[in-house]
């Protein structure tokens, strides 16, 4: 069991404070986002042990080394990692078995450092130098082709981790969530600019019982054409930057696309091609309808709206 008393009496005044004593545990954290701490991430967690509100031998992949390092900056004995949140190990490397991907596109929303590339229906990769191993691709892949596969020998925690792969994979890391944000705003922008477009015209004022009717008449009809005039003209600027913007996601993509099929031409050539794309079970079937569908709301390109990617792709499947 956890020693609660272990984070209870770390001392903190203000909101200042805890955010500076947060930002020195967190560099050093391992960055590899892998949430066995029990939160989102490495920062998250350093913002909980900098509260009082978690202990400092939560984090697996920075091991026994990692919370000494923890326990000498806060000035607190040096305790064992907690076993809830599991064991010190050699640090693993996702390698994806591309005969087996389906391109369900779940491992790649779930790496939280960018390390893993492909598209719909077409097989990923894993960017070795990336991968942290956290291991979150693994549960969402429905077809189980992904293994965490050791890489450094009988090395663990920090003997099996760099400062440098630290700092890298927190850039990586920051760099995958300003992303996120921005597909955010650029996907809020263009519902703004689509309700700005079909919005219905303000309804007319009824008119006076008293006075000159006729003046508030064309008071009242000329109130909406000012202002769908000037919701087109706020539109306008918007669309055409959200227009842009997904035009050049959409080449992004499909440059993506366009790699991704011709290694699997050159994989299909050699008898390594994908051989699970057809006859899936319903539940795996069922993952990949709801993958697909939340790349479409992410406004992204599926197989299905580009017909030229579903013709290279129909001779390939078995």
């Amino acid at each position: 069991m956890q020693d609660n008393s272990t984070f209870r009496r770390i001392p903190t005044k203000d909101v200042s404070e805890v955010s500076a004593l947060a930002q020195r545990i967190d560099a050093l954290l391992p960055q590899t986002q892998c949430t066995k701490c029990g939160y989102a991430g490495c920062r998250p967690y350093a913002d909980a042990i900098a509260s009082g509100q978690a202990s400092y031998n939560q984090c697996p992949p920075g091991g026994a080394e990692g919370v000494a390092r923890l326990a000498r900056l806060l000035d607190r004995p040096i305790i064992p990692l907690n076993p809830e949140n599991g064991a010190e190990r050699p640090r693993p490397r996702a390698v994806i078995d591309e005969s087996l991907c389906i391109g369900c596109t779940l491992c790649l929303q779930a790496c939280p450092v960018d390390a893993i590339v492909g598209a719909a229906k077409l097989m990923h990769t894993v960017i070795e130098d990336r991968c942290t191993g956290c291991d979150l691709c693994v549960p969402p892949c429905p077809v189980d082709c992904i293994e965490m596969v050791p890489v450094t020998g009988e090395r663990t925690g920090w003997d099996a981790w760099s400062q440098a792969q630290a700092d890298d994979a927190r850039k990586h890391f920051e760099a995958h969530q300003a992303r996120l944000e921005k597909e955010k705003a650029q996907r809020e922008a263009r519902l703004a600019a689509r309700a700005a477009r079909v919005a219905p015209s303000a309804p007319s004022a009824p008119a006076a019982e008293h006075g000159a009717p006729q003046v508030t008449e064309m008071r009242t009809t000329a109130a909406p054409v000012s202002s769908d005039t000037t919701a087109a003209s706020i539109a306008s600027p918007v669309a055409d930057e959200a227009a842009a913007a997904a035009a050049r996601k959409q080449a992004i993509i499909q440059a993506a696309l366009e790699r991704a099929r011709q290694k699997k031409a050159a994989l299909a050539a050699e008898g390594l091609g994908p051989k699970n794309t057809e006859n899936v079970s319903a539940n795996v079937q069922a993952q990949i309808d709801e993958a697909e569908a939340r790349r479409k709301r992410l406004g992204l390109a599926t197989s299905e709206e580009d017909p030229a990617s579903d013709a290279n792709q129909t001779p390939n499947r078995a």
